[in-house]
């Protein structure tokens, strides 16, 4: 037998590929690329990816072991799946293992099979012929004579067991099932709604493109219909055969988003995130893998997900940070889609009503094809936005005192009024009267903020909590409360308002995959209601009602210490206001400012995002920032400060050195280095944080400099102490 060995990449920090024999009696068929199998690495259990066999291998014999087992007779990973991995490694200079590993759902990455995402039932097949004994068997044959087929979970938790459904079993009146369950269709499809002229011609031009590569960006505005184009082009895309994926940014838009597209298809619609347990998230994987799924919705990770018959992708939100992940690969599923489009030679539509400015560069500069909505579907008309400056006016509980009797009025025409706060909790700084004692974090450069059901002090950036302390732990006197959250906003409207209904919408009064289901619910009853809440409230949610929308702190963005810092605020501003005036029902925005002669916040107020995101490019060409550069960021952190800086001195001292002798008759190298410097917030989770930011116009010669800093930084002698990652085209500067 012909010697072999197995290359497989695992799910480890170190990027590099590991040989394994074949199992026992296996031939090189019996290995090909994709393929999952288990194999013993550093003392533990791990899946990994075959990549190729080879009749040749640097590691000595006895030192190679043999694979364990395979998961599936076939891989569960295509040439593409791997072609793509590849790229992301090599793109966000990570290792390819653990690059593979998000394609795969978690249960098979710790060992399961598909077979565990089948569903247990039971069927009946035939009649008893005579008696049956026993109270529980003739109670569980009940069931069956009501009707034929029966959830094992169901059965279960109406007091059955197992052993009493196998006795029926055994007498040959029911047989038991695996199946992977199908997803939802509607057996009576919802109609498609009327397009407007702006509408169908963005239809037109989407729809032709099926079957190509073509990336779009579809800015419309708040409430102009952009949902019902994707609906008409992804029955487009289903009446070719093909598959249509949709990636939106929260789960809390999954499931009105999910409902929606149920309505209105007769296929199965499976779904993917990260409120789902993984029993949930290995069927809706499998059940796209296997076409049998033939639109999947799901948030950032299920871009991974293999799809056969992919002609169709969508961002929605395209703008949002969430799409984003902020550690291990710090990849960006916007970007990577559009290299998946690329790959599968099929369309992919961004939406957004406040585009980044990444995508809205590409468009203009004719990178994407742009199309535009700038009517509000239903003849709505967009609401009037008033900013109202906060400066020397009265104030009642954070509340300007011109702006509580607009809200009354709104609520006494039954309407809902929104009121946001972007800053959860009671109040976020908690001090001694007497000598000026802060409640800050133990481990974290953040101060402490007051949370009042349960009572605590907490960290929104390591979590760490305390109790709150009865008196000023340094000097005795009196602690006070300053500012305010989400939670003393509510305090503030329920004295201000008695009889009004009010609802918080943020991480801590929505958790759970059914929490932001019962609220919306609630809120869809079209009662008089106030609306009090975070970020949660303003991504593309629908309410029909609220006619009245506050802002109460515009100003947080003003003056950043990131450079993106305006272009999020003024998104966020921009996506708030849309949730008022849909429909028939007329909106209006008031948002409370200390700095109302703001020229870009008056930019914003009068022509729109649209507008002031042209004048943030122009400053960004002036200052060769992104997108007119390209970035990445190395990052270290470390117990102690000097760990984490020295490293990042020895990085620069190296990419000065490389750039000198690649580049030795440029005056001005083709990669520009900022720091290291402490990140804005040094000190976090206890660890000391710095940064060392690379730009150039140069996409090529930056990557070939990081690949020379990524083999230094792995040829390092591990210490325990000290951490380092790379973040390509980082969206904060944390």
């Amino acid at each position: 037998m012909t010697f072999f060995v197995v290359n497989v990449a695992l799910p480890v920090p170190l990027r590099r590929t590991f040989d394994y024999l074949p199992q026992a009696g296996e031939g090189i068929e019996s290995y090909p690329s994709g393929l999952c199998v288990r194999v013993q690495f550093a003392g533990q259990l791990l899946t990994g990816v075959v990549l190729h066999t080879a009749t040749h291998t640097d590691v000595p014999a006895n030192k190679l072991k043999a694979i364990l087992a395979t998961l599936e007779p076939k891989p569960l990973l295509g040439v593409e799946e791997l072609q793509l991995a590849q790229w992301l490694s090599e793109y966000y200079h990570h290792s390819l293992g653990a690059v593979l590993e998000l394609f795969l759902p978690a249960m098979i990455r710790r060992g399961s099979t598909l077979a565990e995402a089948d569903v247990r039932s039971w069927r009946k097949v035939q009649e008893p012929s005579s008696m049956l004994k026993g109270s529980k068997q003739q109670a569980l044959w009940v069931l069956f004579a009501r009707q034929p087929l029966w959830a094992h979970s169901q059965l279960t938790a109406q007091g059955f067991t197992l052993a009493q459904m196998q006795k029926l079993q055994g007498l040959g009146l029911i047989q038991e099932e695996l199946k992977l369950p199908i997803p939802y269709a509607s057996p009576a499809p919802n109609p498609a709604l009327m397009l407007n002229a702006q509408q169908q011609q963005a239809l037109n031009a989407l729809s032709a493109s099926l079957g190509r590569f073509q990336p779009f960006l579809l800015e419309g505005i708040t409430g102009s219909g952009k949902t019902e184009v994707y609906l008409r082009l992804i029955q487009a895309a289903l009446d070719k055969g093909l598959q249509a994926l949709v990636l939106v940014p929260e789960i809390g838009l999954t499931p009105q988003t999910v409902r929606r597209f149920q309505a209105r298809f007769a296929v199965p619609v499976a779904l993917l995130h990260s409120g789902l347990n993984d029993r949930e998230r290995l069927q809706g994987w499998r059940q796209a893998k296997e076409g049998v799924a033939r639109i999947l919705i799901g948030t950032r990770s299920a871009i991974f997900t293999p799809m056969p018959e992919l002609g169709l992708i969508i961002i929605d939100e395209e703008h949002d940070g969430s799409f984003k992940q902020q550690d291990g690969l710090r990849y960006n599923a916007r970007d990577f889609a559009m290299v998946r489009a690329r790959s599968n030679g099929i369309p992919i539509v961004l939406g957004s009503a406040t585009p980044a400015l990444e995508t809205l560069h590409n468009a203009l500069s004719g990178k994407y094809q742009h199309l535009t909505l700038q009517q509000r579907a239903g003849g709505a008309k967009p609401p009037s936005i008033k900013l109202h400056s906060m400066q020397n006016r009265p104030m009642i509980a954070g509340f300007s005192q011109a702006i509580l009797p607009v809200m009354r009025d709104h609520l006494e025409r039954n309407k809902q009024v929104l009121v946001f706060l972007n800053r959860r909790g009671y109040a976020p700084l908690v001090a001694c009267q007497s000598c000026g004692w802060l409640a800050q974090c133990r481990y974290c450069d953040a101060r402490m903020t007051l949370h009042q059901s349960p009572s605590r002090l907490q960290c929104h950036h390591c979590d760490y909590h305390n109790p709150v302390p009865p008196c000023c732990p340094k000097c005795q006197g009196a602690l006070v409360d300053n500012g305010q959250g989400t939670e003393k906003v509510q305090e503030a409207l329920r004295d201000l308002f008695p009889n009004v209904p009010i609802h918080r919408v943020d991480r801590d009064s929505i958790s759970g995959k059914q929490a932001f289901d019962r609220f919306y619910e609630e809120v869809h009853k079209g009662e008089a209601c106030i609306l009090v809440g975070t970020q949660m409230l303003a991504k593309g949610h629908h309410f029909p009602d609220v006619t009245l929308v506050v802002i109460l702190d515009a100003d947080s963005g003003l003056f950043s210490h990131d450079f993106r810092g305006l272009e999020h605020s003024a998104q966020l501003i921009e996506q708030v206001a849309g949730r008022a005036g849909r429909e028939q029902d007329p909106g209006e925005v008031w948002i409370q400012t200390l700095y109302a002669a703001h020229p870009m916040l008056n930019l914003l107020v009068d022509s729109g995002y649209h507008a002031l995101a042209l004048a943030l490019l122009a400053e960004r060409a002036v200052q060769g920032l992104p997108p007119y550069s390209r970035m990445a960021m190395l990052g270290s952190d470390s117990t102690e400060a000097q760990l984490a800086r020295t490293l990042l001195q020895q990085v620069r001292a190296l990419a000065e050195q490389h750039l000198k002798i690649t580049y030795p008759k440029h005056s001005l190298a083709p990669v520009q280095l900022l720091g290291p410097s402490p990140a804005i917030m040094e000190r976090r989770a206890g660890r000391f944080r710095f940064q060392l930011q690379f730009f150039s116009s140069d996409r090529q010669a930056l990557h070939k400099l990081l690949y020379v800093l990524t083999q230094f930084l792995e040829a390092q002698k591990p210490n325990a102490k000290l951490r380092w990652h790379f973040d390509i085209d980082p969206m904060d500067i944390l």
